[in-house]
């Protein structure tokens, strides 16, 4: 199996990447190259060093072409892009790779389909539409683009749509500042109170990129994947009570939580949290894998969330790279704490 990676060190591609190199297959990046490192000498590693956003379309088709050629491959088995989140993404990778390639894989995202949704349970038949976030939008363009290239020319397409992916670099939050989760988790060890959408009770799902990965390689040069979408998360499904429980507990702490109205948080700046609260998050959602574990008949989700994120707490607690304070969103969550307490009051004499 020779396989490309647009991106490849990301969050879900990471896992991915290095679970390809363990099977022994061949793998090569198309990337800036600052993260390759972490995947170590691991494996049939070939870095093509490029970055696909920026640079002339023609100078990447050469290096590609040049990369297959040493191998001694007419085409890739699979192309598999992590970084395309607009529709000209797509349309580039299309013109490059359209005669490169057995299969195509875009990754798309579960917050594509239908908000509000009509029914809870979810499967890949649920209809896209998310009129609150333009990325969701966005990721519903480029499926629309590559399926009409699969019924038009044959474009071995495979449609990808993650829900929440967490690895161990951060922790798994339903509401955080441009920073990260760091703010949040810091919030939970000062014992301060931490803010959860809504009143803590919708459903949610949470997988570990491990699992992701290994669904992932498992669509990968599987014909019956051709021309289809498939979701890949956990079976778990978890309230966010629950999620922010499991956290606090994972850090040895109290959690002292403040429920506040998502509708309300979401038109509190200063950062926008439409998309991702009233388009995303706050909606309860449960995913009926029926259609991955038939593509993928040994596939089972194996890490449990309260394991997983003590995995995760203890890495972000032992590297201090990834402990980034957001003294902004500190200060905001703050003021909302105050604003609601106050009007709390007010109301109540």
């Amino acid at each position: 199996m020779k396989a490309l990676f647009i991106g490849g060190t990301g969050t879900i591609s990471t896992a991915i990447s290095k679970r390809v190199l363990e099977l022994g297959w061949e793998l090569f990046l198309l990337n800036r190259g600052s993260r390759n490192k972490e995947l170590g000498t691991m494996g049939k590693l070939t870095e093509i060093a490029c970055d696909i956003r920026a640079e002339d379309e023609a100078a990447i088709a050469g290096k590609v072409k040049a990369s297959l050629e040493r191998s001694g491959a007419g085409r890739f088995d699979v192309v598999a892009d992590f970084i395309a989140f607009t529709q000209d993404h797509v349309e580039k990778d299309y013109r490059i790779f359209r005669d490169l390639c057995a299969q195509y894989f875009f990754i798309s995202s579960a917050s594509a389909y239908q908000k509000p949704l009509a029914s809870y349970l979810v499967t890949e038949s649920t209809p896209l539409a998310n009129p609150f976030w333009q990325y969701s939008r966005n990721k519903i363009a480029c499926e629309d683009f590559l399926l009409s290239r699969y019924r038009e020319n044959g474009f071995p397409i495979t449609l990808i749509r993650p829900s929440h992916t967490y690895d161990e670099r951060s922790v798994p939050l339903g509401l955080h500042g441009k920073n990260g989760s760091w703010q949040v988790v810091k919030r939970m060890l000062d014992g301060k109170p931490v803010i959860i959408h809504g009143d803590g009770t919708s459903l949610w799902t949470m997988t570990h990129n491990s699992d992701f990965a290994r669904a992932f390689t498992g669509l990968m040069g599987n014909i019956h994947a051709i021309g289809e979408a498939v979701q890949i998360t956990s079976d778990e499904t978890l309230n966010w009570n629950q999620i922010y429980g499991a956290i606090a507990g994972a850090l040895g702490v109290e959690l002292k939580a403040v429920h506040v109205s998502s509708d309300f948080l979401s038109q509190c700046g200063p950062y926008d949290s439409r998309g991702g609260l009233i388009g995303d998050k706050s909606n309860s959602v449960v995913f009926d894998n029926t259609k991955l574990k038939r593509l993928v008949p040994d596939f089972r989700a194996s890490v449990r969330f309260d394991m997983g994120v003590r995995e995760v707490v203890s890495y972000v607690l032992n590297h201090k790279e990834l402990q980034q304070e957001d003294p902004e969103f500190d200060a905001w969550c703050d003021r909302v704490i105050a604003v609601q307490a106050k009007a709390l009051k007010d109301f109540n004499g």
